[in-house]
């Protein structure tokens, strides 16, 4: 399911336009994506959470010249899925 699909779907469950439906989803992107920028954890009973993890620098090889290379500190998104998705999908 890409975007565009979502956007479909959500207009369909929730009886809205799909142009009031694609607000809503890009506002819970935004809201999301926001949260996890201040550093914050976005805890969604039953759906998930989504928080941040920092990557510390590390040493990796170039995978052509195979020479050592340095890879440096990054902060990257996670997301864990919470009891009730876990059972929705199994």
């Amino acid at each position: 399911m890409n975007k565009q699909e979502l956007i479909g779907a959500v207009a369909d469950a929730s009886g809205l336009g799909k142009g009031d439906a694609s607000k809503a989803v890009e506002a819970v992107f935004d809201s999301i994506s926001g949260a996890l920028k201040k550093g914050d954890e976005v805890r969604l009973v039953g759906f998930g959470t989504f928080s941040v993890s920092k990557r510390k620098a590390s040493t990796g090889r170039n995978p052509r010249t195979g020479e050592p290379m340095t890879i440096k500190a990054s902060t990257q998104p996670k997301f864990k899925a919470g009891k009730g998705l876990k059972d929705a999908v199994n």
